[in-house]
């Protein structure tokens, strides 16, 4: 059904998921990707998940314009702060290795820790449990990677064509807060596109 499902670089997002007892809208989606000599390359489709009911968490920004959002830092410091379920939804274009992926993840949380000066043992041990977890997998293009963002908890999983879905449960309040900022932290997340499609869908939605 066309309409029951967005395309992000030719990758289908349904509009909505279920969680154990909630829907889901699709609220913002993009890429990651870097440009090299003018040549751009696509790594992940991003699909981020989020209870419609945020909105009643972001109400003194209502009627403000996406571009305006985009660019407010606060905003998505809301969001992320909001009491609400998230859930990721990461699909591989470009095949990688899962430890370089672990590795750019434990960069950015540990950096973001670091920096708000929260980066102790605790978090440095969630972390080595997160790169060893993606260590020894490969991620083929279509796999798929989900992140399911509950009150101090999240949820990692991955699975590929032909194999179990494999997951882990990460309960470190910081690290599981630094993750989401690495995604949904407006000016300085990973995919500018996801930003900008968040700003604009969850602007219209405050309308």
């Amino acid at each position: 059904m066309a309409g029951e499902v967005v395309m992000v670089d030719e990758i289908p997002f349904p509009h909505q998921i279920t969680t154990t007892n909630k829907t889901l809208s699709l609220l913002g989606q993009g890429i990651t990707d870097i440009v090299i000599h003018f040549l751009q390359i696509k790594f992940t489709a991003i699909g981020v998940y989020l209870e419609p009911e945020v909105a009643s968490h972001l109400q003194q920004w209502k009627g403000k314009p996406a571009t305006e959002l985009a660019e407010d830092d606060s905003f998505f410091d809301a969001l992320i702060s909001a009491p609400v379920e998230k859930f990721l939804r990461i699909v591989v274009i470009k095949e990688i290795k899962g430890s370089q992926y672990g590795v750019q993840l434990e960069s950015a949380v540990r950096d973001r820790l670091a920096a708000d000066d929260k980066y102790e043992e605790e978090e440095e041990e969630a972390l080595e449990k997160i790169v060893e977890f993606f260590q020894h997998k490969y991620f083929k293009k279509d796999s798929v990677i989900t992140i399911f963002f509950t009150s101090n908890t999240a949820e990692i999983a991955y699975t590929a064509e032909g194999k179990d879905e494999s997951k882990i449960k990460v309960e470190n309040a910081n690290v599981v807060e630094m993750i989401q900022r690495w995604y949904l932290g407006g000016t300085r997340g990973v995919s500018p596109t996801t930003i900008a499609s968040l700003a604009k869908n969850i602007g219209s939605l405050l309308c």
